[in-house]
């Protein structure tokens, strides 16, 4: 008989469980092995990510960037039948499709946080703005202070709406918090009067009320609350797919080939009315594309 020591048997124990565990492919190793590059995107994220009404499909400044990127991607693994998969996804769910890898690139307008950062990982910002005020333009709203005993409205899990809430709390405004399920339906709560001003970056405010019937009838108000690094959302535990995304991004940048695409959504016309949002690159974005990187301070 052959009697094995305590911490013999335990560590048996353990290899056995280590190798019951799965262990989940990289991007790039799965796609190498022949699997397909599934990009998240947005339905009314407007102009980052959202779906073109007249041709039902994705589009939009950060789409378009995943789309460069996906061919990147391509090269990398010599896979040059990689199958591109589109997959929709709501404020609420986008960082768990990516945690959960049923998606490899959020592209919309999502802000890399510190609290992000915990189950996701970013690339270097395409954007950075600010949450500010859409009301009425008959409104007399100017400002959070304004909003005392009215109804403010944001999209459920949207930095912007916690940000409302904290203020709210911490200085005894008196504001009813209202939740949307996305941004679209945010708006319509604003223009039906069922909320006196939808809280959300000042850029995708703009995109939703050029995207109306009468663009004149909304405004956008206030000073910004918060400060919005948007970027592209990538799984947390993947470095070497992380790491050709960054190199990737900041070669755009510096080579400066990332302001035509920016052109292309923000001082361009646009789907669906031929909108132009007439936005040049702010001087923060500017001044952070200088040194691009994915680290930001929030």
């Amino acid at each position: 008989m052959i009697i094995l020591s305590t911490r013999l048997v335990q560590g048996l124990v353990a290899l056995c469980c280590a190798l019951a565990l799965p262990v989940q492919a990289s991007v790039l190793e799965r796609i190498r092995a022949g699997g397909k590059l599934v990009i998240a995107h947005r339905e009314s994220s407007v102009p980052f990510s959202y779906v073109d009404s007249k041709s039902g499909k994705p589009i939009g400044y950060a789409v378009d960037l995943c789309l460069h990127l996906a061919e990147v991607v391509r090269k990398k693994t010599g896979k040059k039948d990689m199958e591109v998969e589109f997959l929709a996804v709501t404020p609420a769910n986008r960082i768990t499709v990516i945690e959960q890898g049923k998606a490899d690139l959020e592209c919309g307008s999502t802000t890399n946080n510190a609290e992000r950062r915990q189950k996701v990982a970013f690339t270097i910002p395409h954007f950075i703005t600010g949450a500010r005020l859409l009301v009425k333009s008959t409104s007399s709203i100017e400002r959070m202070e304004d909003l005392n005993g009215k109804k403010l409205v944001s999209t459920k899990g949207t930095t912007p709406l916690k940000a409302a809430d904290q203020a709210n709390r911490e200085r005894l405004m008196g504001i009813t918090i209202l939740e949307a399920p996305d941004h679209a339906r945010a708006l319509d709560m604003v223009e039906k009067g069922e909320a006196d001003a939808f809280v959300m970056d000042d850029v995708l405010l703009y995109g939703l009320a050029a995207g109306r019937p009468d663009p004149k009838s909304l405004k956008v108000v206030g000073r910004f609350i918060t400060t919005e690094p948007l970027a592209i959302m990538l799984p947390k535990n993947d470095p070497e797919f992380k790491k050709v995304i960054d190199d990737e991004m900041r070669r755009l940048i510096t080579s400066k080939e990332i302001y035509p695409i920016y052109d292309k959504w923000f001082m361009k016309p646009i789907a669906p009315k031929d909108t132009v949002l007439n936005l040049p690159v702010s001087y923060l974005l500017r001044d952070f594309w200088k040194y691009p990187t994915d680290q930001v301070p929030f």
